[in-house]
C-alpha cells in the first residue's frame, strides 16, 4: 500500500493520527512525519504495521463531528450512551472528551496551540496574583464535570472559578465562570455550536472563541446585553467577569498563529 492510498484509508475511516498511532504502536511524531511526507522513505516495519492498522476490519470505525469510536479495548457502546465510568476507561490510551454520552476524539495540540494558550493563561494568572483576586485559574487537561452528572467530562483549554469548592480531587464538578478554548481544525464545528450550546445551558457566565486561524475572538458575556461580539486582536479584549479590569493583549499572541506552529 502507498503512502497515498494510506491517506485514502485515513480518510475513509475517520482515523486521527492519535488513534493510528495507538493501534500501530508507530510513535505519534513517526506517524506525522509519513503522513506529512517528510519522511520519504519509512522503515518497511512501519508501513506494514500502518497498513495493517488501516485494513484490520475489526478496528474500524466511523467518525461523524470528529467523534469517537470503540474499538478492540474498548466499551462496545453506541454514541449518546457513554458514561463518565467509560471515559476515564478511553482517556487512559487517547486524549477525549465526553459530552452528553458522546465520545469525541482530541488530537495532541500543536505547538502553537499549546504556546497560544499558555500565554492567556499566563496574563490571566499574573492579574489574579497581583491583584488578590478570589478566583482559581487552570489550563488544561483538567476533567471540568460540567453538569455533574454522568454523561459529560470535558477538557477546556483555560477555566476560571470564583467558587472553589468545586475542585474536588482534583477534578472541576460543575459550571466555570469562565471558559476559553482555542480552535484547531479537528475542533472548529465543536467549539462554536457543540460547546458554547453545553456551556451557555450550564450557565457559564463568559465563553472565549480564540481562532488562531481568522486570528480574532468571539467573546459570549452571557450576563451581558450583547450576546456575541468579535475581536480582531488590533486592541487588548476585557475579560467581563473581572468587570474589564483584566485586559488581554494580543501582540506575542498573535506571532503564534503562523503555519509552521499550528500545523
Amino acid at each position: 500500500m502507498t503512502i497515498e492510498e494510506m491517506r485514502q484509508k485515513k480518510l475513509q475511516k475517520g482515523y486521527s493520527y492519535a488513534q493510528i498511532s495507538n493501534l500501530s504502536g508507530v510513535p505519534l511524531g513517526t506517524v506525522q512525519k509519513i503522513f506529512s511526507g517528510e519522511t520519504a522513505h519509512p522503515r518497511y516495519a512501519t508501513l506494514q504495521a500502518l497498513e495493517q492498522v488501516l485494513t484490520e476490519q475489526k478496528y474500524n470505525m466511523k467518525l461523524q463531528d470528529n467523534t469517537i469510536f470503540s474499538y478492540k479495548d474498548s466499551v462496545e457502546k453506541k454514541q449518546g450512551e457513554y458514561t463518565i465510568e467509560d471515559y476515564f476507561v478511553t482517556s487512559d490510551k487517547i486524549r477525549v472528551e465526553l459530552i452528553d454520552g458522546v465520545l469525541y476524539d482530541m488530537d495532541t495540540p500543536t505547538f502553537g496551540h499549546q504556546k497560544i494558550t499558555g500565554e492567556i493563561y499566563r496574563q490571566i494568572a499574573n492579574y489574579i496574583i497581583e491583584n488578590n483576586r478570589e478566583c482559581e485559574a487552570g489550563i488544561a487537561p483538567v476533567d471540568v464535570q460540567l453538569d455533574c452528572d454522568n454523561k459529560t467530562m470535558m477538557q477546556p483549554d483555560i477555566i476560571i472559578l470564583f467558587d472553589k469548592e468545586k475542585i474536588l480531587r482534583g477534578k472541576v464538578f460543575g459550571a466555570p465562570d469562565f471558559v476559553l478554548e482555542v480552535v484547531s481544525f479537528a475542533t472548529k464545528r465543536k467549539d462554536y455550536f457543540k460547546k458554547l450550546e453545553k456551556y451557555e445551558n450550564a450557565r457559564v457566565r463568559e465563553y472565549w472563541i480564540f481562532d488562531p486561524y481568522k486570528k480574532q475572538v468571539v467573546v459570549f458575556f452571557f450576563e451581558g446585553d450583547i450576546y456575541a461580539q468579535v475581536y480582531d486582536l488590533k486592541q487588548p479584549v476585557p475579560i467581563y467577569i473581572f468587570e474589564g479590569k483584566l485586559q488581554i493583549y494580543f501582540e506575542r499572541i498573535l506571532t503564534f498563529c503562523d503555519k509552521k506552529s499550528l500545523y
